[in-house]
């Protein structure tokens, strides 16, 4: 009966979606379900309407993030009702383990660094991000804008920071390795973050499972610990008065991918779509949505202006997959015992 509900709903949001983009994609007879393809996080409205009106396939919004996309993906492996996932990289090995990806190589697979895809086809990389302060200046008043990790701890920015939740979403467990890293530890050795979101703790931090980015353009939340294009986004389409800052401390570089979901009802449609991520024109797009497209060279010189200097991006290191999928329990379970 779950099952069924969920079924219900998907087809009731694609009428829905149906109606919002007018009459022409009221006609399209092709749909297919993404989990985790929410509008407000990195343009992924501009792309479920590329690939409405290039593809003639209508896909759903849909607000999950990585851990609730797999957990319904493995509830519903009985009766699938999502095509393709789109995941934190963090989550990619995860997604293999629950055995709920079909290997699927799409158009342009061979181009992809190995690593920055799975060898079997199971998940690739689309895009990437640099994670870091996301902050709205005007929220901060006279507050100063802070630079490093260790400025969120100070007193005046008490109720002034944002992370999600590290027990749910991919983001926020990155959030954690990104601390830990840049103050010393390791993927092996947590200490380091587990000590130091303790300490953020008693500056009340607010901690949100889902994306956030409309509470911090609000000023609801005046900084938070989030990707670089959810910032530029902001302050060059949104015209909100924003800053991106790359901590002093140093950051990390997170890949996101997709793979396609085993035994999906619209499988056809779903490689389409796929196809359709890695082509000339998505991959553009993302990068005018101030994603590091995986393809760096359709990253414009445009797009790219809009960014902080190469010198400032130099201090974000690309993450170790592997080592970070093997950390994510470890991250999950610390931070419930000894921080949440």
């Amino acid at each position: 009966m779950m099952t069924l509900s969920i079924k219900r709903c998907v087809s009731s949001t694609i009428f829905g979606v149906l109606a919002l983009l007018g009459s022409g994609a009221a006609h399209a007879e092709q749909h297919a379900v993404c989990y985790n393809c929410p509008p407000e996080w990195a343009d992924w409205e501009s792309q479920l309407k590329a690939i409405n009106t290039k593809l003639g396939i209508v896909m759903p919004p849909d607000n999950k993030n990585s851990g609730q996309s797999i957990a319904a993906m493995i509830a519903e492996k009985a009766n699938p009702v999502t095509d393709m996932v789109y995941l934190g990289g963090i989550s990619a090995d995860a997604a293999i383990n629950a055995d709920i990806l079909k290997s699927y190589k799409p158009k342009g697979w061979e181009k992809i660094s190995a690593s920055l895809k799975d060898p079997e086809g199971r998940w690739f990389t689309i895009h990437s991000g640099t994670l870091g302060l996301f902050i709205n200046t005007a929220a901060l008043g006279k507050v100063p804008v802070p630079q490093s990790w260790k400025d969120l701890l100070k007193p005046e920015y008490k109720g002034m920071v944002g992370y999600l939740d590290p027990t749910s979403a991919a983001v926020g467990q990155l959030s954690v390795m990104a601390a830990n890293l840049s103050l010393g530890g390791s993927y092996e050795n947590l200490d380091p973050a587990i000590k130091y979101f303790k300490e953020l703790a008693k500056n009340q931090p607010i901690v949100p499972k889902q994306t956030s980015y409309a509470r911090v353009i609000s000023g609801e939340i005046p900084i938070l610990i989030d990707y670089d294009f959810n910032a530029y986004r902001a302050e060059y389409v949104d015209k909100a008065l924003v800053r991106f800052v790359i901590p002093k401390e140093g950051s990390v570089v997170m890949p996101y991918v997709m793979g396609l979901a085993k035994n999906g009802p619209n499988a056809a449609n779903g490689k389409k779509v796929l196809d359709f991520l890695l082509s000339a024109e998505s991959q553009q797009m993302w990068g005018n949505a101030y994603l590091r497209p995986v393809f760096p060279e359709y990253l414009s010189a445009q797009a790219k202006s809009h960014f902080l200097p190469d010198s400032e991006y130099a201090r974000a290191k690309p993450v170790d997959l592997k080592r970070l999928a093997a950390a994510q329990a470890k991250i999950i379970e610390r931070y419930k015992n000894e921080v949440q």
